[in-house]
């Protein structure tokens, strides 16, 4: 990529051996001829971790994922593992494979198993455990030296269980402390120890009250004032699929120092609207520099079918589709935005 080339990256979940020859000829067919510069690897617990093989949820093994990044290379491609830190440790009150086997880890086990939205949205690991972290370096330093990067991505989106009444540890702190706690403890290992560059999404960052945002964009519990006690050289993706009326976390990320890559999803006036005001916001503060660009994330189920799909679309065929479905209006959001970005 070359310096100060807008960042056009684009986002997936991925962690299956079966699917790595598709995922490569979708690197190939579509993302480098979109012009797509970064690669955000979601994989979680999807890798075959050897450190720690009691940990391994999915098929993506070291292997893969050098081959996955030799054709990235090859295509001027910069990949960013992602690894959800903090939350995100399962879905609902059912556990990921960390807090399965970790119990220990987790902040609510008092939680039913069976627990779901709206009572209880999904686990998060206790930010004091005095383990937690030996564990989760040993895994984040695999899928380092698997994708060979110079980023790492860590997740700590809508994390709301955090200082839970029932935690030991936790109980009667500060959700900010904590939260900036999670971020600096990453920020160590990433960034002073391994000297990478460090991506996070920025929503819990957001205060909601000055924002106007709701609870999934923005910070209803107080985690939003660790702003003020993390790196600046954190890079936050703020994302918003829905169109606004207005999206002031821009400017006042890049006003505190921080770089910002706004993110979209796959509804495209949304993601037209939240460029548009994201670059005239930048432009409004003088450090232009500091919005990066975008990122396009995707949040459907990646099997062969749909890199298939995806691979065979064109864009006039997306833009003359009528009622498009979330694949075909996402290959479009990739193909204007992208565009744009150009």
């Amino acid at each position: 990529m070359e310096r100060n080339e807008p960042v056009r990256a684009f986002h997936l979940r991925f962690g299956s051996h079966e699917l790595t020859e598709s995922f490569k000829q979708f690197i190939e067919k579509v993302l480098a001829p979109k012009g797509i510069n970064h690669l955000i690897v979601e994989c979680n617990t999807s890798f075959v971790f050897e450190s720690h093989p009691e940990i391994t949820a999915g098929t993506l093994t070291k292997q893969d994922a050098r081959e996955i990044t030799a054709v990235c290379k090859q295509n001027g491609i910069r990949v960013i593992p992602l690894f959800q830190c903090l939350g995100h440790q399962g879905w609902g009150g059912a556990p990921n494979s960390i807090l399965r086997v970790y119990p220990e880890f987790d902040e609510t086990p008092h939680i039913p198993l069976d627990a779901k939205w709206p009572d209880f949205f999904c686990r998060s690991w206790c930010p004091l455990h005095p383990e937690v972290n030996n564990l989760v370096f040993e895994l984040l330093d695999e899928l380092i030296e698997a994708f060979e990067t110079d980023a790492f991505h860590v997740g700590m989106d809508e994390v709301y269980e955090i200082a839970d009444d029932h935690c030991p540890r936790c109980k009667g702190k500060e959700r900010s402390d904590l939260f900036a706690k999670a971020i600096n403890d990453m920020y160590g290992h990433l960034v002073k120890k391994h000297g990478l560059q460090m991506y996070m999404w920025a929503d819990r960052l957001n205060d909601s009250e000055k924002t106007g945002y709701n609870q999934w964009e923005g910070d209803t519990f107080g985690t939003h004032k660790a702003i003020s006690s993390i790196p600046k050289d954190i890079v936050l993706m703020d994302w918003h699929y829905d169109k606004l009326d207005s999206y002031p976390s821009i400017s006042i990320f890049l006003e505190k120092g921080f770089s910002v890559i706004p993110a979209c999803w796959y509804k495209t006036d949304a993601a037209i609207d939240l460029l548009e005001e994201s670059v005239r916001q930048a432009n409004e503060t003088a450090v232009s520099e500091r919005m990066q660009g975008m990122a396009v994330t995707s949040w459907n189920q990646w099997d062969k079918e749909a890199f298939d799909k995806f691979m065979s679309m064109n864009a006039d065929f997306a833009s003359k589709d009528g009622e498009l479905e979330e694949l075909t209006e996402l290959y479009r959001t990739l193909d204007i935005i992208t565009g744009k970005l150009t």
